[in-house]
């Protein structure tokens, strides 16, 4: 069955659509030019790996914030603001590759920057999509976006490739990425105004642990974020995506089409998803893709013919387009609106915070065993390890997404 087109029809939510699609392409285009220029000034996948804990310390202090934030402000105001800075950082790598600067702690600042950015973008663009469709029509909002994110993990990291592969192919990249950047904050601009709704907790650590005391009382929700945590953590390779294509496959188109494959497949099960919506034992088919994920990795990383290593990406491309869609939904569906911000601030954390560390652990791992075993082993510890959690925790195996309605902390109010 073909993906459901009907949030579409909302013309508000599809305002935000097309804006978060050229948006993305646009940061696709980016997250495959920074990782290949750190790789060809340096020469090592550490430092590619090295860029993911840079990231993760803004992602994860700004994520929290950002999403206490966005349950305080007008959210459409929220994310332009924090569009602006991340089209700044995105004009400094165009300079620095401009001036040929070729200095490694210049682009690490810059990443933290815009990944600060990020994480107060993604929670609010997140939070906002409840207020623009009714609940039925979520997990298909959802769909949409997570479909549209991986046609841009498509179409940028192909690109990427394409323009890497010339002369001042940095230069091309980042300019472009600047260009689209600036086009989507005109969709934010037309969004409706989104001030907060119910009861208003004042931005700061106290609200923020108000978000994470929900989650902590709430075990399904609370797994659905260990799932992801295991599926990024251990099983995420792109930080081998440069190494790989410059010493297996051909060098920086090859890295280009590594980084899409994952997105083909998840674009191919984004269109074919109408039968998502009528999954109701969510976690059970959020641990049987996540394990699949695991697999369909391990498989990718023992080949030697690009074809297959393709092939096999996309697979797991589906298969992580499943699993993100049963997160979102379990999450949003969870949430009472005046708490959204703060649980989507979490799920960005953990949604980009884990590939960051997964970089990362890719990254020193192949430094001591070779980027064949950090693929391969990460993807047969995910497997491994959400099958247990799975065995472990009941609860999350037995969830039914028909038998859960919107909760609201008691403390809330007061924070």
């Amino acid at each position: 069955m073909t993906v459901d087109a009907a949030p579409l029809r909302i013309p508000a939510f599809r305002r935000l659509f097309l804006g978060y699609g050229l948006s993305f392409v646009g940061f696709q285009l980016t997250a495959v030019a920074v990782p290949v220029q750190l790789f060809a000034i340096t020469g090592s996948s550490v430092y590619v790996g090295l860029l993911g804990l840079v990231q993760i310390g803004p992602l994860v202090g700004f994520g929290l914030w950002g999403g206490a934030i966005a349950d305080a402000a007008d959210r459409r105001v929220v994310a332009l603001v924090a569009s602006g800075v991340a089209w700044a950082t995105t004009v400094g790598l165009l300079i620095q590759a401009v001036l040929a600067v070729a200095s490694v702690g210049l682009i690490m600042v810059l990443m933290a920057v815009q990944a600060a950015a990020f994480a107060i973008i993604q929670p609010t663009r997140g939070a906002i999509i409840p207020r623009l469709v009714p609940t039925s029509l979520v997990p298909a909002a959802n769909t949409l976006t997570f479909t549209m994110g991986n046609v841009a993990t498509v179409a940028g990291p192909l690109l990427a490739g394409v323009l890497l592969g010339r002369s001042s192919g940095y230069v091309w990249a980042y300019a472009l990425d600047a260009t689209l950047f600036a086009v989507s904050m005109y969709a934010t601009v037309r969004l409706p105004k989104l001030p907060p709704q119910g009861p208003v907790a004042r931005p700061g650590p106290r609200s923020v642990v108000v978000g994470l005391r929900f989650i902590a009382g709430r075990p399904v929700l609370l797994l659905s974020f260990v799932v992801d945590i295991i599926a990024m953590v251990l099983a995420a390779p792109r930080a081998l995506f440069p190494e790989v294509a410059a010493r297996r496959f051909g060098g920086a188109e090859a890295a280009g089409a590594l980084y899409a494959a994952v997105a083909v497949g998840a674009v191919l099960g984004g269109v074919s998803s109408g039968w998502i919506g009528r999954v109701h034992r969510q976690g059970l088919a959020l641990i049987g893709a996540v394990f699949g994920w695991g697999l369909a990795v391990a498989a990718a990383g023992l080949t030697h013919a690009r074809w297959q290593a393709l092939l096999l990406l996309a697979l797991a491309g589906g298969f992580d387009l499943v699993s993100a869609v049963f997160r979102q939904t379990i999450m949003q569906v969870y949430a009472p609106d005046e708490l959204r911000g703060r649980l989507q601030g979490v799920f960005i954390v953990v949604v980009t915070g884990g590939p960051r560390l997964g970089d990362l652990r890719a990254g020193l791992v192949a430094g001591t065993t070779g980027a064949t075993v950090s693929w391969v082993s990460g993807g047969l510890a995910c497997a491994v390890a959400v099958l247990a959690l799975g065995v472990a925790f009941p609860a999350l195996r037995r969830y039914d997404g028909r038998t859960t309605t919107p909760t609201r902390p008691a403390d809330d109010r007061a924070a």
